[in-house]
């Protein structure tokens, strides 16, 4: 019996636009292979689980960017529901989500992060000027660098925005350097790519704009600089216990050596993004990367 997929795009989160245009590359991908597919644009909960109940999907393909589906609160709707799902679970899609609880694991694996501290946005606003520059603010939780912000000289204070005072923010060094990136493939990393922004660096703006980042595959770096990287993304894999395929960013210079930045449980599947990238340069097209998600795909508990 043909397996019927449900591609579960768009949702709520700052990525909606990002995960439509993932979710519409994979149901392509999914109908050349033979599969069933089916799409939802997930916009209310209650009617996801009509739809649910309605079509029957015997998996759900998560192309859901940024919180709601990226942060374990879909896969524990799923799991609840016993309805297989791709990517990663609950916990690990959770804890992947948060930068802070992410890095407090890679350290303690022997991972080297950049020093910083976790605080709202309120605590920052009334410190950021006199932290020791320059310094990176991030969201706790969030993807694809939404909200994120450098800041190298004073003025760059007065730039940072964030609507709820309560915002968790990680706060922490800047590491100049190489940005480099690693997909870990059914828990194996074998190549790393380097990121080149055109200018300023690898933000929301440069990761879905066509022409605005240079992807250099394979990275131009030491053998050991590159398995450290591959080393540190096949641990950060295991620990959270991802499934299929996880990404994970680093920064290096030959002063810092490699530093972990995080891991996205859910990498995003556009034209432009970088695990379907590294797994073609690894001879796995992009057909067959949805199809391994779809065939590995699970929840808890499943009889």
């Amino acid at each position: 019996m043909t397996k019927k997929v449900m591609v579960l795009m768009g949702g709520f989160s700052s990525e909606r636009e990002v995960s439509l245009t993932s979710g519409k590359a994979v149901e392509k991908a999914l109908i050349k292979k033979g599969y069933n597919v089916i799409t939802h644009d997930l916009t209310d909960t209650k009617k996801l689980i009509s739809e649910l109940n309605k079509e029957k999907p015997n998996v759900i393909f998560n192309a859901l960017h940024g919180n709601w589906g990226e942060d374990g609160t879909i896969p524990a709707l799923l799991d609840l529901l016993q309805i297989p799902y791709t990517h990663s679970g609950m916990s690990a899609s959770n804890i992947g989500m948060n930068k802070h609880l992410t890095k407090l694991i890679a350290s303690n694996a022997g991972i080297k992060i950049p020093f910083g501290n976790k605080m709202t946005a309120k605590e920052f606003i009334a410190i950021g000027p006199t932290l020791a520059r320059p310094f990176v603010v991030k969201p706790v939780s969030d993807g694809s660098s939404v909200g994120v912000f450098i800041v190298k000289n004073p003025e760059d204070i007065f730039k940072i925005r964030y609507d709820d005072p309560n915002t968790e923010l990680l706060v922490e060094k800047y590491i100049e350097g190489q940005e480099l990136t690693v997909m870990c493939y059914k828990g194996s990393a074998n190549v790393v790519t380097e990121l080149k922004p055109k200018d300023g660096f690898y933000d929301y703006e440069h990761k879905y704009t066509s022409g605005e980042t240079f992807h250099i595959l394979p990275a131009s770096i030491p053998d050991e600089v590159k398995n450290t990287c591959l080393s540190y993304a096949e641990i950060m894999h295991t620990k959270l216990g991802c499934k299929t395929v996880s990404r994970s960013d680093f920064r290096y210079n030959p002063k810092d050596g490699v530093v972990f930045l995080e891991i996205n449980t859910h990498p995003g599947m556009t034209d432009l993004s970088l695990v379907p990238e590294q797994a073609k340069y690894l001879g796995i097209s992009y057909e067959d990367l949805c199809q391994t998600l779809v065939e590995e795909a699970t929840c808890r508990h499943l009889k």
